[in-house]
């Protein structure tokens, strides 16, 4: 792929956006970050409630799972495909601010809701929103910078991943532990709501700000016409990149099916492991340790906010060393590392004794986990051709967020639940999940690497 020129005499094909300045498309970057971190802070939130939910609604680990997963991760999944095929076609900043816009306000409405029906409805309503973010801000990105800064530039999005989460947990913490009661409270024109349910206009409000903020991104010229390609090249691609379906990229992953399937699957377990561990960590110290929910929740959340950046800007930067290198499989080399030092790590932390030590162990947990997600977004990237890039991100995130949503929490829950029948058990639930999903990641990538040096050269080829 190609950089967009920043000459302000650069030619433009007819409707075609504007080339964008190195500058613009840092701020591009900023404020899609920002979103990320909004998204994933209503995204996460829930994971630091399990105490009050289950008290007051009466579920089970599995129930609130599944309103942490399920009710999230398959609107999100799903609807990520015709979404991606928006993306493809519209004018991208717009679906932004219109998806930022969505799940605040249902976050907002959470705060209100009776019962666990409508509970798991406006979880529904945040997956639909948070479906835009990650097709359009990977289009966007991939479109204005050279693939030797993308992975850094992708790194600088996915730190919003780990900030948000890590806000989430800290002020969340912070939050239920001050209003963390039995009992409802009053609120004017609201009525009666459970204490805890406040949090959620905490952190619901902020998102609008942002979806204002995304309406001020200059929409990129697209790479499939790009102005130094021949007239006859842009025009044909200009075609392809307003005309392609799904049936051209269906067409597309089946031709393609080890690089796109492994690939995906691969980083799909890996985030299950992820998403298990941040759903179950502060229940982890509460039912192991001892520890308060604001104990836990604080531990959780500033490690996830200084470690995370650390760790994803890291594998970013590492990814980039290497493709400076010749290496066009880097972001398959930088996700295998991340596996493979959360098997080691994620394995350990739950089954020592000591809770200090268990503390100091979930550094390296939180710099592995967060390692790979820039470069999983470069390999993407790079795997799909421009005209297919959103579809093609939806389908990747279709298959990553669907097994991670669901599985992750779920099946940490479930080994709880159903095969040690003991809520204290969570401790050997984390073990099992965390090793046999890390290695069945490893195994994936390993599987995809030769296949996505194919699929990759081929489309460097077809770019030019």
């Amino acid at each position: 792929m190609t950089r967009p020129s920043s000459s302000p005499n650069a030619p433009l094909t007819a409707g075609a956006a504007p080339v964008v300045s190195t500058a613009h498309a840092w701020y591009a970057v900023a404020v899609l970050t920002l979103a990320n971190v909004s998204g994933f802070v209503d995204r996460q939130i829930l994971s630091l409630l399990t105490v009050p939910l289950k008290r007051d609604l009466q579920l089970s680990d599995t129930q609130v799972s599944l309103l942490i997963g399920l009710g999230f991760a398959v609107f999100y999944s799903v609807l990520g495909l015709p979404i991606g095929r928006w993306v493809d076609r519209g004018m991208r900043p717009r679906i932004v601010a219109l998806g930022a816009a969505l799940w605040s306000v249902m976050t907002l409405l959470t705060g209100i809701t009776r019962g666990y029906g409508q509970l798991f409805l406006a979880r529904v309503g945040v997956g639909v929103g948070e479906a835009t973010l990650g097709p359009a801000a990977v289009s966007i990105i991939a479109d204005q910078f050279p693939r030797e800064k993308l992975g850094t530039a992708m790194s600088t999005y996915m730190v919003g991943t780990f900030a948000g989460s890590g806000v989430a947990y800290a002020l969340g913490a912070y939050i239920v532990g001050r209003v963390d009661q039995p009992g409802m409270i009053t609120l004017p024109l609201i009525g009666e709501i459970f204490p805890w349910q406040t949090v959620f206009f905490w952190i619901g409000a902020p998102g609008l700000l942002i979806a204002l903020l995304a309406l001020s991104i200059r929409e990129p010229r697209r790479q499939s016409v790009t102005a130094a390609a021949p007239a006859g090249a842009t025009m044909r691609a200009s075609t392809q990149s307003s005309t392609a379906g799904f049936a051209d990229v269906w067409q597309y992953v089946r031709s393609n099916l080890r690089t796109i399937g492994a690939l995906s699957l691969g980083f799909a377990f890996s985030a299950s492991v992820n998403y298990g561990v941040g759903a179950w960590m502060a229940a982890f110290f509460v039912r192991t340790h001892g520890w308060s929910i604001e104990q836990a929740g604080t531990l959780q959340g500033v490690l996830t906010f200084t470690v995370g950046p650390i760790g994803v800007m890291a594998g970013g930067r590492l990814n980039d060393w290497l493709a400076r290198r010749g290496h066009v499989d880097a972001p398959l080399r930088v996700g295998l590392l991340g596996a493979l030092g959360m098997a080691v790590f994620a394995g350990l932390y739950p089954a020592v004794p000591s809770a200090m030590v268990a503390a100091v162990l979930l550094v390296p947990v939180n710099l592995f986990a967060a390692m790979p997600w820039g470069a999983a977004n470069a390999a993407i990237a790079e795997a799909m051709p421009a005209r297919l890039r959103g579809q093609g991100s939806a389908i990747y995130q279709l298959v990553v967020n669907l097994v991670s949503g669901v599985l992750g929490p779920t099946a940490v829950a479930l080994l709880t639940d159903r095969l040690f029948g003991d809520e204290s058990m969570l401790r050997w639930s984390l073990v099992i999940a965390s090793i046999g999903g890390m290695m069945l990641a490893s195994a994936l990538m390993l599987y995809a690497r030769a296949a996505y040096v194919a699929t990759v050269t081929a489309v460097r080829a077809e770019h030019g």
